[in-house]
């Protein structure tokens, strides 16, 4: 089953978060806290939306998405970008990572969205396959630039390049 996260599903998300971080090798990368979860799901102005997968026997949350709007200047409309897409290592293969994805392939048609959007590492050649076994394809013509940490607060405090 698909739904909706709920304030009561953020214990729930950030542990699941964890273990995407821990699965990607990168668990000390892996800040937020659950208050800041809340505060960018469920708080005054939402930054996100997220999508939990529940076990069909028990109920339990067993992977989830994490995605926001963007918006196409070309396409002159919104799509959604998929932060983080999860499922448990003991849940996947029934189904539940490609329910997740037709939920928001769902929500986008129904909103007159243009485009769904993620990223994958390149290593995770058993996702990418997943990913193409349902119609996606790679974006080769783009490359994704990041700054983080030092980099942005030189860039963003005007200190690049003075000396400071």
């Amino acid at each position: 089953m698909i739904r909706p996260a709920t304030p009561a599903d953020v214990p729930a998300l950030h542990t699941l978060i964890r273990e995407l971080a821990d699965y990607e090798k990168a668990l000390e990368e892996a800040k937020a806290t659950p208050d800041q979860l809340h505060e960018a799901l469920f708080g005054p102005h939402p930054a996100a939306h997220a999508h939990i997968a529940t076990d069909d026997t028990t109920d339990e949350p067993v992977g989830y998405a994490i995605w926001f709007l963007n918006f196409s200047t070309w396409r002159g409309v919104h799509g959604i970008h998929l932060e983080d897409l999860y499922v448990r290592p003991t849940a996947r293969g029934a189904g539940h990572g490609k329910a997740l994805l037709t939920e928001l392939a769902r929500l986008c048609v129904e909103r007159g969205y243009a485009r769904l959007e993620w990223a994958v590492l390149n290593w995770n050649t058993p996702t990418i396959a997943f990913y193409e076994s349902i119609g996606a394809r790679p974006q080769s013509e783009w490359t994704t630039y990041r700054l983080t940490d030092e980099a942005l607060t030189t860039l963003g405090t005007g200190t690049q390049g003075t000396g400071k």
